[in-house]
């Protein structure tokens, strides 16, 4: 091979290389149609209703290389001011969803209200990451969902969504571990939906509340097509 040849060869061969490293890591799988938050949006439980969080969910797809789907965020809101309660399970399409590695979390809405397979393992971030659970420095296992054990939302009355995740003073959320640990050997500690509600000096609702009880805001999101 002639000398110039070799090396617009080299050059060219260098050239691609540098190209593809250069671009962003797609960390989600083609058929990737779950995720677990790798941040919260930051202002505790005010996410700016549900469309912000269903927007917040889209937006972390959008730049994983899944954006194309439509994005929901794993939530229910209760009944208030003449609006009707809506049910998380509602919300998040009729599966199967796979996470960003493609492992299937549940194949429907009933095998994940029942022995699904979300564990500390499969609940991985649009990147792909593990999420901090229990005995990890920070814990953040706690997920917001306002939801009871079967993905419906509480009666109204005592709040259970700081205020229809417009709060991040007053307030209280239930939230999910998911990682299935919890200080107790019960099902709510087991719960990656319904373990316990938000509580804290500030309120309940608070980033600083959330986080001191093992949170910090995190989302599930859901392809619902």
């Amino acid at each position: 091979m002639p000398t110039f040849t070799r090396l617009f060869t080299c050059f060219a061969t260098a050239a691609a290389f540098a190209l593809v490293a250069g671009q962003p890591a797609q960390a989600q799988s083609a058929d990737a149609s779950f995720f677990l938050t790798s941040t919260g949006i930051g202002n505790g439980g005010n996410l700016g209703g549900l469309a912000g969080a269903d927007n917040y969910c889209q937006t972390l797809a959008q730049a994983a290389g899944a954006g194309a789907k439509t994005w929901r965020a794993y939530l229910s809101t209760q009944a208030a001011d003449g609006q009707p309660a809506m049910n998380a399970r509602d919300r998040i399409g009729k599966g199967p969803w796979r996470n960003s590695k493609g492992v299937i979390i549940a194949k429907d809405v009933a095998e994940l209200h029942g022995a699904n397979g979300l564990t500390k393992q499969t609940a991985l971030s649009e990147k792909g990451d593990v999420n901090n659970g229990r005995g990890d420095t920070p814990n953040r296992h706690d997920v917001l969902t306002g939801s009871q054990p079967d993905g419906t939302a509480f009666a109204a009355g005592d709040d259970r969504t700081c205020k229809n995740w417009t709060s991040s003073t007053q307030g209280s959320a239930i939230v999910g571990h998911s990682d299935r640990i919890g200080l107790r050997d019960d099902d709510a500690s087991k719960s990656w939906n319904s373990s316990h509600p938000s509580r804290g000096p500030d309120g309940g609702c608070s980033q600083a509340d959330l986080k001191s009880t093992g949170g910090d805001g995190l989302l599930y999101c859901f392809a619902a097509n």
